[in-house]
């Protein structure tokens, strides 16, 4: 029914009176509106920035806490106990000492700029930084009014994987004659590379929209290999504190769970990342929801290796890492296998997993089986545009040394953001299989020998020494054995076929085994070779192959 007329008038007589009441309002100035990009490094304390994480995240609560309930229940049951006493009774599996050679891959959100480094999301809100000036020419808003508005979560829909195939990843790994391969489910960007159920920054729910870890998983072991996976959030507390000193999107607690607290690094005041010198903000937030992601991977995906960046030894992270021990390997007990930890510096006790040093070699032989994770780029651990490589020679050399040490190397490589690996990268791990499935015999399952080797070229121990590394010479060897056999490695192709190997003189280490044969690894030409007191001296068959390296199998008379 329609209002009646007699009604109108006492209608807007009434309504009247509330109209210009409200009139004034109209005119009043808004109320100013907060920035939320405006820069929060020293305006917000550590704990307010710490619970505006929480907050972000808090929607996973009861996920996390199931996941913690489930790691604490694990690391009780088993032969192993969150404590020491247990853990440094680890050994590791033989099928990790016999392996020798795996790949190692950086992949994620900062392939897309293919600039700078793998850093590239630390350092674009960095002024001072080259991956800042490059972000700010190429993907910043040109309107000066919004160009803070743009940060590295709008990197993310341009990382597509639009041409990724795990088979053919797998077969070239297969190909290149590693024997296990570590993805990077997790970089310190905290964008995840893997279906998590705690985040809603993963490849599952954006970007390529595909359990990238889990199909790489699958094509892995279907070609018979090992597969790991490295988790590197332990940086992500503050790895993007740059964002916090500018106007940047870092500041929007909107964003906070994919930036993370962003609390600022407080590092060694010597610059050399020594974490018993770190002061960085850590709260046990934090660290439970390390090891709550840490534990869904496991159960996920059930990695033979999982590797921990340095930063997993920051004093704050020793209880959970501590638990995710006991709790990783006593669930590979229960599913049938023996896990292994990656560690740099002193994440855990040294004989709790295999020591990895990274870009580094050993100048000795160690007792304990460790690892070298280095890359094939000279300059990054992702992928680059005009990157520059490590030739086939140069790795094949590092692999021998490393292997004649008791040690095995891990080889990086960086695809690009649509999924493929660069042909030179391709090319250059095919080289390496094909010298191993000449040499592969005195690689694989191999022990070291008495001593490592001779020759005029060192390597400088430690950890980021490898481009200190010098080109091998004919009169290098290292040394390998099987049983009684023992191999000796020509680390470069003598131009006159001859070799002299001191250390198998009956003077030196040869006193002990003399030779009954000597078989060029690869050729069915004879050798022609005579041990004496100063060395064996050895001829190469006439027309005998050699690129980049040769190996010699050493037979003893029997006793």
């Amino acid at each position: 029914m329609k209002p009646s007329a007699l009604f109108l008038p006492a209608l807007f007589l009434v309504a009247a009176p509330l109209v210009f009441a409200q009139a004034p309002a109209a005119t009043q100035a808004p109320a100013p509106k907060s920035d939320l990009l405006a820069p929060t490094l020293g305006v917000k304390s550590a704990a307010q920035i710490d619970r505006e994480w929480q907050q972000s995240v808090a929607k996973y609560d009861g996920a996390r806490k199931l996941l913690l309930a489930e790691a604490a229940k694990q690391a009780n049951d088993g032969p192993y106990r969150p404590d020491w006493a247990t853990l440094v009774n680890y050994q590791q599996p033989r099928w990790y000492k016999d392996a020798k050679f795996g790949i190692f891959i950086h992949w994620g959100v900062y392939s897309v700029p293919a600039a700078e480094n793998e850093w590239y999301p630390r350092n674009m809100y960095r002024p001072s930084e080259g991956a800042y000036k490059d972000f700010q020419a190429r993907f910043a808003s040109k309107d000066p009014a919004l160009k803070d508005e743009k940060g590295y979560k709008d990197l993310i829909p341009l990382f597509t994987a639009a041409h990724f195939d795990p088979a053919a990843w797998a077969r070239l790994f297969k190909e290149s004659g590693a024997q296990y391969v570590i993805p990077v489910a997790e970089h310190h960007d905290g964008f995840a590379m893997y279906d998590s159920s705690l985040s809603d920054w993963t490849v599952v729910k954006m970007g390529p929209k595909r359990d990238t870890l889990g199909e790489l998983a699958s094509a892995i072991r279907a070609q018979g290999l090992h597969f790991g996976l490295s988790y590197h959030r332990a940086e992500h507390d503050w790895y993007f504190d740059g964002g916090r000193s500018i106007r940047s999107d870092v500041n929007d607690p909107q964003y906070a769970s994919l930036y993370g607290p962003a609390h600022q690094w407080m590092a060694s005041a010597d610059g050399d990342h020594d974490l018993r010198d770190d002061w960085t903000y850590v709260s046990q937030a934090w660290t439970d929801d390390w090891l709550a992601r840490a534990t869904e991977l496991v159960e996920k995906y059930k990695p033979e290796v999982v590797y921990f960046d340095w930063w997993a030894g920051q004093p704050n992270y020793r209880r959970p890492v501590t638990e995710f021990t006991a709790f990783y390997y006593n669930f590979a007990q229960a599913h049938g296998y023996t896990g292994v930890i990656d560690i740099k510096d002193y994440a855990l006790n040294w004989k709790a997993g295999a020591r990895d040093f990274e870009r580094g070699q050993q100048d000795r032989i160690l007792p304990g089986h460790w690892q070298t994770d280095t890359s094939i780029s000279n300059a990054s651990w992702g992928y680059l545009e005009h990157d520059t490589y490590k030739t086939p020679d140069a790795l094949i050399g590092e692999l021998i040394d490393i292997v004649s040490k008791n040690g095995n190397l891990l080889l990086n490589i960086g695809p690009r953001a649509d999924g493929t690996i660069p042909e030179p990268v391709q090319q250059t791990v095919l080289d390496m299989g094909a010298w191993l499935k000449v040499n592969g015999e005195a690689i694989y399952a191999t022990p070291p020998w008495k001593r490592f080797g001779e020759g005029p070229t060192q390597v400088k121990a430690g950890a980021f020494q490898d481009s200190a590394d010098k080109p091998y010479t004919p009169q290098d060897f290292r040394f390998t054995a099987r049983g009684k056999t023992v191999y000796a490695l020509g680390m470069a192709c003598p131009a006159n076929g001859k070799a002299t190997i001191h250390s198998l003189g009956w003077a030196h280490e040869g006193h002990s085994m003399p030779l009954v044969s000597v078989e060029l690894l690869g050729s069915t030409g004879k050798v022609t070779w005579a041990q004496n007191a100063d060395a064996l001296e050895v001829t190469l068959p006439a027309g005998a192959a050699c690129k980049y390296a040769y190996a010699l199998k050493l037979t003893p008379a029997a006793k």
